[in-house]
């Protein structure tokens, strides 16, 4: 025997998954798994061209592929029964490291797998040994190792393969690290600071705070709360809010255990509201990413723009079938763990964007100057508009050209979406992604997202670039007219190869939201009117409801959030109205963070935690601060500080789900370019990205990672951090542009709690009526320690009012967006001074004065 067959005979020792020991092991499955008789009954992929001369199979593996099904060494034929627990065994090495993908599943088409895992392997022998148990009766099961996918050459060496059933069965316990369970980045020093406790004690329990060098900083005593039913665990709640001491390094110790450290800070969020915008970034098509701006460990060459392999997306076919043209739709973010590229996802991530900038306008505490012009990693910084929006037209240009043009069957609708052909494997670089790109039908529910986002945009970007709103306004208003004259053309919930199907049968939300967005850009009264006459108008059940709330299949919520906080041409009736709607849903999600053991605002009917359930707790924070900001009211603020609690680590799996973030962080999120645990030269997701989280219906959705290790997972404890887990730990644009809202607003909140931040402006409004509008003079006053030099203030007009007559100041007005600027004499605003101007207003109808002003991008005081 060889020496390297040595070595594979000694890894034979490596410990594994044992059978069962008072259990006789079942027959071997395999066929000549030592290779002592050859190669057969093996086989391989056709760029194989494997040995067996010295009792094991080698084989040189091309560099370039693709998949890592595009290379294979496999056996069938094998027969694999519904409920038996079996131990698959091998030892393998290879001379350039790589992560073999171990398949036991059907041979042939839809391929379902009864075992997957990515297991490492090495120069050195290795000895992999993975335990299951079939969920599905296969007669002819295939066992397959496939090697594809590495951009080098190696030589693949296998021996010693072995299938027997009568294993043990796995039993997955999740390592949830102490019971002591808090938010891992920490808390807002006079924000609400609680935490949660797993225990079998019935009694009340003492519990300590321990500052960083060990001192004692807050004492109490436990509330028991009995059995939390998302989680099946008997827990106490403990509340430490009156510890106010900035500080890092504390824990909480109870009954012996002791929690993951934490802060307490006014800064906690500032470091999240710019990892979780960059995110965007990194997930850009049809561009570098620069390492100067991401690192070098996340930087990387463009996908997608046409060199080989990459079929490109500048010149893209429909499927076939479905339209005679072809369409330039690069540019846009990659949706989630493949390189698709979907209207419906991309349409509520680019408006939540633009919304986390337009509530700088709107909301009185709201600041935009870290969102600004040169403070995001984005590579158009420095050119007169703020980073954000720069991040959002990227997106919104790709939406628009998915349009379909004018002369075409359907113009003016905008298809579903674009992906690839076939499904790819991880990891996959997007710049080495060989299959052809498809543009599939269009939809109803897909243009009606274009009809809105483009409103948006257009109200947004007129201030910056007037010819890109008139363009995302033309192509909004096209979009609303071609989903009137086809307002039931659904996607095919079928349509799911090389991509999801992100099927919707319901699009009465989306023509809400739509005729929302568009009324507030444009007051046109046929929009209005479709607003009010919408069966969802003013009904929170169907707005906001208590199990669920805002998603890509249901939009409704966002036109009300933003008929509540952007100025339009409501009257004051119907804008109370609507404010109300968002109140009320506001007050069932926090009343819902206030009653659960854990504290997050979700509490779906049944404990059915849905596909990315993360993202729905963030957008009921999304509520839950929009109604902070219209009201002032802490008890909001309060549940968003307990969301995120939730959502970075206090929780039933004791988890922070945002990468970067807490001591046991989600690090291994499914992604197909952020793909470390498959390949190690790949890096991890990024900082600021967060994992769908915990999905009761993992195990039915075909995860195999879930269907091996969730198997009656109660429905807060239905995840695990692995790359192959994609209904559990996927990430989306989807889900992180809500975490980017409220990272943003978070960092707004600053100091929390009741307490105001400290301004340093403060501006007095007085408006002197008169018969068809009003004379204004404005007074900016600067009461920070710092000159400020340029200045510009910035407010938004309620109701029908133009600029007319203006003095001592240089005035822009784009819609109702308003900014004033010095001139050459005033251009300098000194500490403990004020800078008085004026103007005259043409008023129709009620026109409240401005409620919020913002001196470079901070939020003044007002009086």
């Amino acid at each position: 025997m060889s020496a390297a067959a040595l070595l594979f005979a000694a890894a034979l020792a490596a410990p594994g998954t044992a059978l069962a020991d008072d259990a006789e092991p079942g027959p071997e499955q395999i066929t000549n798994g030592d290779f002592a008789a050859g190669t057969a009954p093996w086989w391989w992929t056709a760029n194989l061209s494997p040995a067996a001369p010295d009792g094991r199979l080698c084989a040189e593996v091309p560099a370039g592929t693709a998949n890592a099904w595009d290379a294979i060494v496999g056996q069938n034929d094998i027969p694999i029964v519904a409920g038996e627990s079996y131990e698959l065994s091998y030892t393998a090495s290879s001379t350039v490291p790589l992560t073999v993908q171990t398949r036991v599943q059907e041979a042939d088409a839809p391929y379902t797998t009864v075992l997957a895992t990515a297991d490492p392997v090495g120069t050195g022998a290795t000895r992999v040994t993975q335990a299951f148990t079939a969920s599905v009766d296969q007669p002819a099961a295939s066992v397959q190792l496939q090697i594809g996918g590495g951009e080098r050459a190696t030589t693949f060496c296998l021996d010693d393969v072995t299938l027997r059933g009568g294993a043990e069965p796995p039993v997955y316990v999740p390592d949830t690290g102490s019971p002591v369970r808090v938010n891992q980045v920490g808390y807002l020093p006079r924000g609400p600071k609680s935490g949660t406790l797993v225990t079998d004690a019935d009694a009340p329990l003492a519990w300590t705070v321990k500052a960083g060098d060990g001192s004692t900083a807050a004492t109490g005593r436990t509330v028991p709360k009995g059995e939390d039913p998302t989680s099946r665990q008997r827990v106490h709640t403990f509340d430490f809010g009156g510890l106010t001491t900035a500080g890092d390094g504390y824990t909480v110790e109870v009954d012996g255990e002791v929690s993951e450290p934490f802060s307490i800070r006014g800064d906690l969020y500032d470091g999240l509201r710019s990892d979780a915008l960059a995110y965007f970034y990194h997930n850009r098509s049809g561009t570098p990413i620069e390492a100067d701006l991401v690192g070098e460990e996340y930087a990387r060459p463009a996908g997608h723009i046409g060199v080989a392999p990459n079929k490109g997306d500048t010149d893209v076919p429909c499927q076939p079938g479905v339209c005679d043209y072809r369409l330039d739709v690069s540019g846009g973010w990659y949706d989630a763990g493949d390189h698709g590229k979907y209207v419906v996802n991309g349409g509520i991530s680019v408006a939540q964007l633009m919304s986390t900038y337009e509530r700088t306008l709107t909301a009185p505490d709201a600041e935009s100057a870290e969102l600004g012009d040169g403070q995001l990693r984005v590579p158009e910084r420095d050119n007169g508009v703020p980073d954000i929006l720069d991040e959002a037209r990227w997106e919104m240009d790709f939406l628009i050209k998915m349009q379909v043009p004018a002369g075409e069957p359907l113009a003016g609708m905008v298809h579903h979406k674009m992906h690839d052909a076939q499904w790819t494997g991880l990891p996959m670089k997007p710049h080495l992604d060989p299959e052809q790109r498809e543009l599939h039908p269009p939809s109803t529910a897909a243009t009606l997202n274009l009809a809105a986002a483009a409103a948006q945009c257009a109200r947004l970007y007129a201030p910056f670039d007037k010819a890109f709103a008139d363009h995302c306004l033309r192509a909004g208003e096209t979009a609303w007219a071609a989903a009137k004259q086809h307002p039931d053309v659904l996607a095919d919930p079928n349509d799911g190869t090389g991509g999801g199907a992100y099927s919707d049968n319901d699009v009465s939300d989306e023509f809400y939201w739509a005729a929302a967005e568009l009324f507030t850009t444009t007051g046109k009264d046929a929009y209005l009117q479709a607003v009010l006459s919408s069966a969802l108008h003013g009904d929170v059940d169907k707005v906001f409801p208590a199990g669920g709330g805002i998603s890509w299949g249901a939009t409704a919520g966002l036109g009300a959030l933003t008929l509540a906080t952007v100025p339009s041409g409501l009257t004051s009736g119907q804008l109370t109205e609507v404010r109300s709607v968002v109140t009320e849903g506001a007050d069932r999600y926090a009343a819902q963070s206030r009653e659960q053991a854990y504290g997050l605002p979700y509490a779906p009917s049944g404990g059915d935690y849905v596909w990315g359930s993360n993202s729905q707790v963030l957008n009921n924070m999304v509520v839950l601060a929009t109604a902070h900001d219209l009201t002032g009211d802490a008890a909001y603020q309060d549940a968003v500080l307990r969301g995120a609690d939730y959502l970075l680590g206090r929780n039933a799996l004791n988890q922070s789900y945002v990468t970067g973030y807490g001591e046991r962080d989600s690090h291994n999120q499914h992604h197909r370019f952020w793909a470390h645990q498959n390949d190690p030269a790949l890096p991890n997701p990024a900082p600021g990205s967060i994992a769908g989280g915990p999905n009761l219906t993992a195990i039915a959705s075909g995860d195999p990672v879930a269907a091996a290790k969730l198997s009656g997972c109660a429905p807060a404890m239905c995840y695990i951090d692995d790359i192959g887990s994609w209904s559990t730990n996927e990430i989306t644009v989807n889900w992180n542009a809500p975490l980017a809202f409220i990272a943003s607003y978070l960092d707004d909140a600053g100091e929390g709690g009741t307490a105001a931040p400290a301004r340093t402006c403060r501006v007095a409004y007085s408006s002197h009526p008169w018969n068809s509008g009003s004379t204004v003079t404005v007074r900016v006053e600067n009461t920070g320690s710092e000159p400020v030099s340029p200045w510009s203030l910035t407010w938004l007009l309620h109701g029908d009012q133009r600029l007319s007559h203006t003095w001592s100041a240089e005035f822009d007005q784009d819609g109702r967006t308003v900014s004033a600027k010095p001139l050459s004499w005033n251009r300098t605003l000194a500490p403990g001074k004020a800078v008085d101007f004026g103007f005259n207003l043409a008023v129709t109808g009620p026109a409240p004065d401005p409620g919020s002003f913002k001196l470079n991008g901070r939020a003044c005081a007002s009086g």
